[in-house]
């Protein structure tokens, strides 16, 4: 029984299936002029460095705002940072929350902050009023109890979701493999760092680091350069500098930066998620890389060949030629405070990770040492010319590239040459920069997935004909023993799994005596009325989703085809999509998945203090997993992943408070997770054997 999130997910990932991705490759012409608007620049007293780029092309004006510290070491404070920029900008000595949401709401200018940062944009005409909101919130924030404890919940909820979710919790691990948990790219914001955390602390950190000392103020558009130079002295002027601000930075202080431990060998490093139906794969080592560098136009195009988008090898070989995954990428970082990655990463069913893997490795070794085509050169430097071209035309880019020059101390005709500097690189400096960066002996290999079906085969991997040796870590980046397999039960299967559930509910005879039913959940999410309305026939399937009483949204399923409805849009879902949701046709759909021999028993688990078996359904595109509670036989949980138009998306569903309709127990409440997202949903309407009309599945 799916939902609101489930049909969205459909909606977004069928939109991006049908969508024709044009892969050709124009030809690459020499490299273009760039007209790159150079701005007025001058430094007020307190150190705060301000950009002017006059631009009348449209009326309107952008401010951003970057304070350029190097990266904050947390400590048992993590996620300070994040916490306070999510109070920065909700009011400030001035104005409310309220009274400045409206005021920015009635000009429609918008503004936001981080603990490093800040943005806003509005109509030129509203410009001077935009700024000096923009510099009071910036300057003189209001730190409440009471949005400190409302953003402080929030993050909570966060940490709670992402530590189900294996994408977050690769992500996690990989940085703490990568730099070590003592160094701020490598450290984790938990539950017990978040609780830590108090109004002074935000306070504190705020006073710390928010300073004009290593900061940058670009403003871009419909302005008059005079007029806007005496706006800011004016609204910046008073803010106070630290001279002591480097001292927090400085050897010997907690925030010093220190070099990570350099990898010495490669290994496989396996994350245990016993829960998901994916692996995370990632090849990740750690480089020295730099703009300013000379071969850094070079890496640039190497990384661009490898995996950098859906014309590259790794794309082309993991979805296109094996069918791995809908999508392989690779990315190279470049940092001037310590070193940056590079990583090539893909998402796999977890039956191929050791296949997947082994591909990422072959691709690496490849452009390592065989030289890159001359086609393949001459297309890579294409894409870049007509991104780089696009790009110039939004205001955004300027004002990062203007930074960029500023910050990474850069030539000020960086961009104006930075084409003629792409065209120029050749073969062999790609092949020496995938030499330098990809580096196949020193990477680590990581793994975030289902440990006891992965690991046996990731063991035997080799390069060269050595084995690569293995290690395991729990979700906090910590060694941890090898996760084994879990015995099964004896005498228990998946058949006996759903026996015992439709025994629970009702039994065989009572289910099979209802001949439609219709189930109403209804949810709230940010102020809106969600209603969820499902309508089951032995071989039709319909839901319909509505917001605040109006249609968003209906998909339609039975023996023939599947499709979505939004208003007078229809849209065909694909056939090997189909065949998956087929499988939960009926009006129980146990009750057909009982005898489906590709239902599987995958072991006895533990969720929430709760032992439960599991079983698993995995189709083309669709893989369900239900957990079921061992002593009542109810259903708990379902978790569905859909592989689709390149993306793949993981939906979760506790459900519970079972109540009796007319002797069968239905689950009354539903806890609904997408990723940070969640929705509580009540059953508030069950109807048996109504009469349908022929429209209900139209």
């Amino acid at each position: 029984m799916k939902n609101i999130f489930l049909n969205i997910t459909l909606l977004t990932f069928t939109i991006s299936l049908f969508a024709q991705i044009d892969r050709s490759i124009p030809e690459p012409d020499p490299a273009p002029q760039i007209n790159f608007e150079e701005p007025i620049s001058f430094e007020m007293k307190n150190g705060l460095k301000v950009m002017l780029i006059e631009n009348h092309k449209l009326p309107r004006v952008s401010i951003n705002l970057l304070i350029d510290n190097p990266p904050i070491f947390e400590g048992d404070l993590n996620g300070i940072g994040y916490l306070t920029g999510g109070i920065m900008g909700k009011g400030n000595k001035y104005q409310d929350k309220d009274s400045v949401n409206e005021e920015i709401d009635f000009m429609g200018a918008r503004m936001s902050f981080s603990s490093q940062s800040g943005f806003a944009s509005s109509l030129s005409r509203y410009f001077e009023r935009t700024i000096t909101m923009f510099s009071q919130s910036a300057l003189n924030p209001s730190f409440t109890e009471e949005e400190f404890n409302q953003e402080k919940n929030i993050l909570l909820d966060n940490i709670k979701n992402n530590e189900k979710n294996t994408v977050s919790i690769a992500r996690r691990v990989e940085d703490v493999l990568a730099y070590g948990a003592e160094h701020p790219y490598g450290a984790f914001t938990t539950k017990e760092s978040m609780e830590k955390i108090e109004l002074k602390n935000a306070i504190e950190f705020y006073e710390s680091y928010y300073k004009p000392n290593n900061a940058y103020l670009v403003i871009i558009g419909d302005i008059n350069i005079n007029k806007t130079k005496k706006i800011v002295r004016k609204l910046f002027g008073k803010w106070k500098n630290d001279p002591k601000l480097g001292l927090k930075f400085s050897k010997g202080s907690i925030n010093e930066i220190k070099d990570p431990d350099s990898i010495e060998d490669i290994s496989i490093n396996v994350i245990d998620m016993p829960n998901s139906a994916n692996s995370e794969i990632t090849f990740q080592n750690l480089i020295d890389l730099k703009m300013s560098d000379k071969d850094y136009y070079s890496a640039l195009i190497a990384n661009r060949i490898l995996g950098a988008g859906p014309e590259s090898r790794l794309f082309n070989n993991i979805r296109e030629n094996k069918g791995y995954a809908y999508g392989a990428y690779s990315s190279i970082g470049d940092d001037k405070y310590s070193k940056a990655k590079f990583r090539a990463t893909t998402s796999t069913r977890f039956q191929v990770t050791d296949s997947a893997l082994i591909e990422i490795i072959k691709e690496v070794k490849k452009i390592r040492t065989i030289p890159v085509s001359k086609e393949e050169l001459k297309n890579a430097k294409a894409k870049y010319l007509g991104e780089f071209v696009l790009a110039m035309e939004r205001p955004s880019t300027i004002a990062n590239y203007a930074i960029n020059i500023e910050m990474n101390d850069l030539n000020p005709s960086y961009y104006k040459t930075f084409l003629y500097n792409i065209n120029k690189v050749s073969i062999d400096d790609v092949n020496n920069a995938a030499n330098k960066y990809f580096k196949l002996n020193n990477a680590q290999l990581v793994i975030t997935g289902k440990g006891s079906e992965i690991i046996e085969k990731l063991e035997n991997i080799t390069i060269d004909n050595n084995k690569i040796a293995v290690k395991f870590y729990d979700k906090q980046g910590s060694l941890t023993q090898k996760p084994q397999k879990a015995e099964t039960p004896n005498g228990i299967t998946a058949k006996s799994i759903i026996q015992n559930y439709l025994n629970a509910i009702g039994g065989v005879e009572k289910l099979k005596s209802v001949q439609s039913i219709i189930l109403k959940y209804k949810g709230e999410v940010m102020g809106a009325s969600i209603i969820s309305e499902e309508k089951r026939l032995e071989k039709k399937y319909t839901n319909s989703t509505s917001m605040n009483g109006n249609l968003m949204m209906k998909m339609v399923v039975n023996e023939d085809s599947a499709f979505i409805k939004q208003g007078p849009s229809k849209m065909d879902l694909p056939e090997n999509f189909h065949n998956d949701l087929k499988n939960l046709l009926g009006i129980f759909p146990e009750l057909s998945l009982v005898d489906n021999p590709n239902v599987k028993f995958i072991g006895k688990e533990t969720f929430e203090e709760t032992e439960v078996y599991a079983i698993e359904i995995n189709g083309e595109m669709i893989s369900n997993k239900f957990l079921y509670d061992i002593n009542s036989g109810l259903k708990i949980k379902e978790i569905s992943i859909t592989n689709m138009g390149e993306q793949s998306q993981t939906q979760e569903s506790i459900i519970g408070n079972y109540k009796d309709y007319n002797g069968i127990l239905l689950p009354t409440q539903r806890s609904q997770s997408m990723g940070p997202q969640s929705i509580e949903m009540k059953l508030i309407d069950v109807l048996f054997n109504e009469k349908f009309n022929a429209e209900d599945f139209n």
